[in-house]
């Protein structure tokens, strides 16, 4: 069973052992860049280890920009020998299952984005209602999803 897990000093080691194939390289980042991000906005941000069972399989981080205000979900990353097992849709159900409880203010906006060459992403994350916003940041195409906040009227995917 899939679950999120927070990243603290007791599961950080395990994260950044988290290892991507050579050539999905260029379309996320190490989680070690994105612990250091934590870091910094450490008021607005929660990063979590993707679990089946008791293994770390993954590693995602939601951000929430107070600016906009909306919920950004960050370097969403599944272990190379963990991949095409249905982890990914699982683990991006619970985060927007975390989403909804509001934990740093409120927004039904959730974005993220998708290198334009990575069509497996590209398609995992349309399946559950994001579609591009037509922003490019380099090689990042933006999607964005209106979420609703209770669980009775969430957006149902199969």
């Amino acid at each position: 069973m899939i679950s999120l897990q927070p990243i603290n000093e007791s599961n950080f080691l395990q994260a950044f052992a988290l290892e991507v194939s050579e050539d999905q390289k260029k379309f996320v980042s190490d989680p070690i860049r994105s612990l250091a991000q934590a870091y910094i906005y450490r008021d607005q941000c929660q990063p979590f280890g993707i679990y089946n069972d008791d293994t770390m399989v993954g590693y995602v981080m939601v951000v929430y920009d107070y600016d906009i205000p909306e919920y950004d979900i960050w370097h969403m990353q599944m272990d190379r020998n963990c991949q095409n097992r249905g982890y990914g849709k699982q683990a991006l159900k619970r985060v927007l299952d975390y989403i909804s409880s509001k934990p740093f203010g409120f927004s039904n906006k959730v974005t993220l984005t998708c290198h334009k060459d990575n069509r497996t992403a590209y398609h995992l994350y349309a399946s559950m209602g994001f579609a591009p916003t037509g922003v490019m940041d380099e090689d990042e195409l933006e999607m964005s999803v209106n979420y609703p906040d209770s669980k009775e009227s969430r957006l149902v995917t199969h």
